[in-house]
């Protein structure tokens, strides 16, 4: 494995499939695009996660518990999970965008960024860019693509939702202001709380918002008071970061029968966890982000995914999270076939800290680590350090407050 310099991208083309789920099982299934469609949530198959339109009609929302969406629609045809195979077509979306552009960052599913520099010399103006990325995509099972062009992402994002599909919208260098003005507030990254406190003041619009004083803004709400008012003027443009896949390290198990308790599932991701840390590849490399998927009973499918904050080679501190997930959300049926996948990884290894000269020189090089990890997390989530280092002063006064001083905790 070697590491690959990220490329960047300032202007980009947001290319966006909406509910791309539901999308995927209308496309494998046609007789579903008649009916009042819903499918429930793979974390939680008590409510449900995507609606079809015909189904909105009659107030089914997504987050709804199942009886609720029942209650108001009883035709309603609810469609279990197939995660992996949704990540599978987002994957061939994803690849066929590549080979437009060589900076493509995926958002979420059913939604990616396509850098755009550099491309008028290969293709012309945005409008040719825009007509090669759909031919491109309609190499895939899904071309209905709405399309956005602008400087930043941002921007693009907000030009695709307003594109029909199969459709683009453009928006030219320096009219990202004037396009930006007419547009709701929700299209802001707010909370509800900040959404609830700006409507209040009247806000409605990016127009309303870039009305107000900046300083106002961020008196009222902070830094990011400050980003989002750069956001809505058209001012801030944030580049598309075109992601390095690297090769994933998969480790499978097949099932002689299928298997639906918790504990054997438990058991089968520690080995495969270790099967998976063992491969030559990963050797000089610390495993940063795991996926396990599992094929289940009757054709559906259970996927989770797991990110390290601090990127590890032992089997337990990998499988921590995971087992969390697989506690609270565990698959819906039995399971047949096991994977794990490690698709991301960073340099170096802590295991080399077996082979230090000094072992207790190297466990405090790595408690000290730990130390200022936590540290700095503290300090990010409170705003202000929290923790202090307890001196002497004056060992000989009676009173606690003078013979002792706390001093900010610099590990």
């Amino acid at each position: 494995m070697t590491q690959t310099p990220h490329l960047t991208s300032e202007s980009a083309a947001c290319c966006w499939i909406p509910l791309f789920a539901l999308r995927c099982e209308t496309t494998r299934r046609p007789e579903l695009a008649a009916l009042p469609v819903a499918l429930v949530g793979p974390d939680d198959t008590r409510r449900v996660w995507q609606v079809a339109p015909l189904a909105r009609r009659v107030g089914v929302k997504p987050g709804m518990t199942v009886s609720q969406a029942i209650g108001l629609c009883p035709a309603l045809k609810l469609c279990e999970p197939d995660p992996v195979h949704y990540d599978e077509q987002f994957s061939q979306l994803v690849a066929a965008l590549g080979q437009v552009s060589p900076v493509v960052e995926p958002a979420e599913l059913g939604r990616a960024y396509v850098g755009t520099d550099g491309l008028e010399g290969l293709y012309g103006a945005p409008e040719k860019i825009v007509e090669a990325i759909v031919c491109g995509a309609l190499h895939t099972p899904h071309s209905a693509l709405r399309i956005g062009w602008g400087k930043g992402k941002f921007v693009s994002w907000v030009a695709a939702t307003r594109a029909k599909p199969g459709a683009a919208v453009i928006v030219p260098v320096g009219g990202e202001a004037k396009f930006l003005a007419s547009q709701p507030l929700a299209v802001l990254p707010l909370d509800p709380d900040t959404h609830r406190r700006l409507l209040q003041l009247g806000v409605k619009t990016l127009g309303a918002l870039v009305a107000l004083p900046e300083e106002a803004v961020v008196s009222q709400f902070g830094r990011a008071g400050r980003q989002l008012w750069r956001l809505a003027a058209g001012l801030l443009a944030e580049p598309v970061v075109g992601l390095v896949v690297p090769e994933p390290i998969v480790a499978a198990l097949t099932f002689f029968t299928p298997v639906g308790e918790r504990d054997l599932l438990a058991h089968a991701l520690d080995k495969l966890i270790d099967r998976a840390l063992a491969d030559p590849r990963r050797s000089g490399w610390r495993v940063q982000v795991v996926r396990v998927h599992a094929e289940l009973e009757h054709g559906a499918s259970w996927l989770m995914e797991a990110t390290l904050k601090d990127p590890s080679a032992t089997r337990e501190r990998i499988a921590a999270p995971l087992k969390t997930q697989l506690e609270r959300s565990p698959p819906a049926g039995a399971v047949e076939r096991f994977v794990v996948e490690f698709t991301a990884f960073a340099p170096g290894t802590t295991e080399l800290q077996l082979f230090a000269r000094d072992a207790a020189a190297a466990a405090r090089t790595g408690r000290r680590r730990a130390l200022q990890s936590a540290a700095r997390e503290i300090a990010l989530r409170i705003r202000r350090p929290m923790l202090y280092h307890i001196i002497e002063v004056q060992p000989w006064s009676r009173l606690p407050e003078r013979r002792y001083a706390l001093i900010d905790f610099e590990p």
